[in-house]
């Protein structure tokens, strides 16, 4: 059994709710001084990855990568994609550069997007599902390139390639091409991950659920991932004023939950609207796993609650149940990486440990 991965989101400003999102002017603009540090905090936390987000309101995810993976070390970055905005051709052009300068420090998350309004502000008008099916086409002409054994002649549905051929390859010491994350909770979501990716990334449930549904993933060699939350303390008892005071907080500034509320009504993501009606009625779907931020900062505001033990416990029963990874954030977003860091990853690499000699 492999070890158990973590990574962390760095939202482009701090806390990710609807009302931060709003402040275009704070959450488009990176300070990149402060990002810097934030990675330097990663490093010394343990994680792997750094996911550089997707969306109108924030940096461009490829660029800030860049500029980030050239000013560190050892940290690596996930780069959200949205297929559809830029050719393949492109795209495989901007990563293998990436990879150059950084080292091959980049993975990619593929994201469908969330809201066909936001789709149209980068000229994409295709429905959910059919975003998947071209996504799947790009990943196959991205493959091509990747392989760079000939030149790539592609006629598709959604994409032209004759005789292309590019200067660039993806450089890293493992891998001929990068590491890809395809997220969703939908099942034309979990299709393209078998299809064409190394992970399908999704929100989480109670590991029983989860078990039935990554079963054809694992089946067919790939892994699965998940997105969420922590909110740890010293003890449960701790964590949870934490978390009840982030939700009482949220409460007094109706502005969240009604840009939640709006987003979800606009929202085409299957997953997003899932979790959301869920909380409605469901505020802990385990001991742990509660649901009390979902309406106000969003689905991945779903978070394991408690101790370090607590939380590290609930990591090892999500990988029994076939979890391989982890994409983590919490409040404020340095200091809970650092007590994950310090307090939850030395426990669950511990337990790790038992469960792989068990």
């Amino acid at each position: 059994m492999t070890r158990l991965r973590f990574h962390w989101s760095m939202s482009a400003a701090g806390d990710p709710s609807r009302a931060t999102r709003a402040r275009a002017e704070v959450s488009g603009i990176p300070d990149l001084e402060a990002h810097v540090a934030f990675c330097r905090t990663a490093e010394r936390a343990g994680l792997e990855y750094l996911l550089t987000a997707f969306g109108a309101h924030r940096p461009d995810a490829v660029v800030l990568a860049t500029a980030l993976g050239m000013a560190t070390e050892r940290i690596k970055f996930l780069v959200a994609v949205r297929s559809g905005l830029c050719s393949p051709t492109a795209f495989v052009q901007q990563i293998n550069t990436i990879s150059v300068l950084t080292g091959g420090r980049v993975g990619l998350n593929f994201v469908n997007g969330h809201s066909e309004s936001e789709q149209r502000y980068y000229g994409d008008f295709l429905d959910h599902e059919e975003r998947y099916t071209r996504t799947g086409e790009f990943l196959e002409v991205c493959e091509a390139f990747w392989r760079h054994d000939k030149p790539v002649n592609h006629s598709g549905r959604y994409y032209a390639v004759e005789n292309g051929e590019l200067g660039s390859t993806f450089v890293s010491p493992r891998r001929h091409r990068p590491e890809l994350l395809i997220a969703g909770g939908s099942a034309p979501a979990r299709e393209l991950a078998i299809a064409h990716g190394d992970c399908w990334m999704r929100l989480p449930e109670p590991p029983a659920a989860l078990e039935a549904a990554a079963r054809p993933v694992l089946a067919a060699g790939k892994t699965v991932g998940l997105r969420h939350s922590i909110i740890g303390a010293k003890s449960r008892a701790e964590a949870l004023e934490i978390a009840y005071a982030l939700r009482e907080g949220a409460d007094r500034t109706t502005p969240d939950r009604q840009l939640e509320r709006n987003f979800i009504a606009r929202s085409d993501s299957t997953s997003f609207k899932a979790l959301y009606d869920v909380s409605e009625t469901t505020e802990w779907l385990t001991p742990v796993l509660w649901t009390g931020l979902v309406r106000s900062h969003g689905a991945p505001a779903i978070a394991l609650v408690g101790s370090a033990d607590d939380i590290a416990a609930a990591l090892i029963d999500f990988k029994r149940a076939g979890v391989g990874q982890f994409i983590l954030s919490g409040w404020p977003k340095a200091q809970s990486m650092q007590f994950f860091g310090e307090e939850v990853l030395p426990r669950v690499r511990r337990l790790d440990q038992r469960l792989a000699v068990a």
